[in-house]
């Protein structure tokens, strides 16, 4: 049952947890440090396993992003994203700036860039995901789309969500508006059968 489907006195007597809660959780082995969970809208959701076309293009990215980016930048690779009070997503990859990721007691709290895999989640990254990462202010959030194979990505963002949105298919480039070293071949991520 979603969250969406309670009647709206149910859903308004739910209680929610912040971040500090979430932490605590963790540290008390509530929560195990390797359970598939991330904190959105104060709510625990289970992540989802992974299988190998997502993995395979969890890599080919992460490569790309790497090799692309000057040092003054770090490419998260499922990690989490601090985002407000009540929410600490783990996205599959986020491109940061080198001091944000330089603490060793807190996690990055802003990216230039959040990557998404969707399969299965693909409603959800659209919708709730969306909303949050624009409400946070990341300027630039990408969906790779595994079943279309193509990449989605938003930009412009504001509080009711991301004002413009581009795909791109096989042979297609991605590009980003924030972090312009990166272009992304679609066919790479997606080889023809």
């Amino acid at each position: 049952m979603s969250v969406a489907t309670l009647s709206p006195d149910v859903q308004a007597k739910l209680r929610r947890i912040r971040v500090d809660e979430y932490h605590r959780m963790i540290e008390a082995g509530i929560l195990g440090e390797d359970e598939h969970v991330q904190l959105i809208d104060g709510l625990l959701v289970a992540m989802s396993p992974q299988g190998r076309p997502h993995s395979f293009v969890i890599q080919e990215l992460s490569g790309l992003l790497m090799r692309a980016l000057p040092d003054s930048f770090k490419v998260l690779v499922q990690l989490p994203l601090t985002l407000g009070d009540d929410s600490e997503p783990e996205p599959d990859l986020a491109v940061v700036e080198a001091r944000e990721a330089a603490s060793r007691t807190r996690h990055p709290t802003h990216a230039l860039l959040v990557i998404e895999l969707a399969g299965e989640s693909l409603r959800f990254d659209r919708a709730s995901k969306g909303a949050l990462y624009s409400r946070a202010g990341i300027p630039e959030y990408w969906i790779v789309n595994l079943a279309d194979s193509t990449i989605e990505v938003y930009r412009k963002p504001d509080a009711g969500g991301y004002r413009e949105t581009l795909r791109f298919s096989r042979g297609q480039v991605a590009t980003s508006s924030r972090v312009p070293e990166l272009r992304v071949d679609v066919s790479v991520l997606f080889p023809e059968p």
